[in-house]
């Protein structure tokens, strides 16, 4: 398999199929194609059907859109969802929410793996889409069967789908709740998390602006 991605430090998209396919424990490669670069649509429209990144490709069948990914990756790796029916609704119900969701957060605090922690003042709507992820946190630790750091116990798809939020609540630092600060460190902690941040760091490209993928 062949995973396509964006720029590693701004690319939160890229980030949750890279994430998704590691956690998958299946082969892969990565393939890095900086975004708004010269040149980089003409790429793009080479290998993605939509001129978007992630997509993963499979022999030769083509995979595009996240959730998309993360279900053909289940589909091979069922560990990526949980195995409990209730914790696995409400784990997929949160990737779709997230999928289609947020977009206020989103356009405020751009993702930027290279950006030094500092506060940033937010509009009520933006507090509102904070304030709904820690409600959505707090959801899915009610229904989950397993103990452990991570939304359902156990690593799932939908803390790949969280992961680039992590990145953002603590790189504005955004006031949140213990148990979501307690969540976002556990994010922060992981070692995949922590490899594609150290290689988003060694990037050349600066996009001024804003989340792209």
């Amino acid at each position: 398999m062949q995973l396509v991605i964006g720029n590693r430090n701004y690319s939160s998209w890229s980030l949750r199929g890279w994430l998704l396919a590691r956690r998958s424990d299946l082969p892969f490669e990565t393939l890095r194609v900086p975004l708004f670069q010269a040149g980089s649509a003409e790429r793009l429209a080479k290998l993605s059907p939509t001129g978007k990144v992630p997509v993963l490709h499979d022999g030769g069948l083509c995979v595009w859109e996240s959730l998309a990914i993360a279900e053909y990756l289940a589909e091979r790796a069922p560990h990526l969802w949980p195995a409990d029916l209730a914790a696995r609704a409400v784990a997929r119900s949160a990737c779709a929410e997230m999928h289609a969701g947020f977009q206020v957060l989103r356009q405020e605090l751009p993702m930027n793996v290279r950006r030094r922690p500092a506060a940033l003042a937010l509009s009520e709507a933006c507090q509102a889409d904070v304030r709904r992820i820690q409600a959505l946190w707090r959801e899915c630790r009610r229904v989950r069967a397993l103990d452990g750091p991570w939304l359902f116990g156990e690593y799932c798809a939908a803390d790949a789908f969280f992961a680039p939020v992590a990145l953002r609540l603590h790189g504005y630092e955004v006031p949140i709740d213990e148990d979501a600060a307690a969540y976002v460190a556990t994010q922060l902690a992981d070692p995949l998390l922590r490899e594609w941040c150290a290689q988003a760091v060694d990037e050349p490209e600066t996009i001024a602006g804003a989340e792209i993928g």
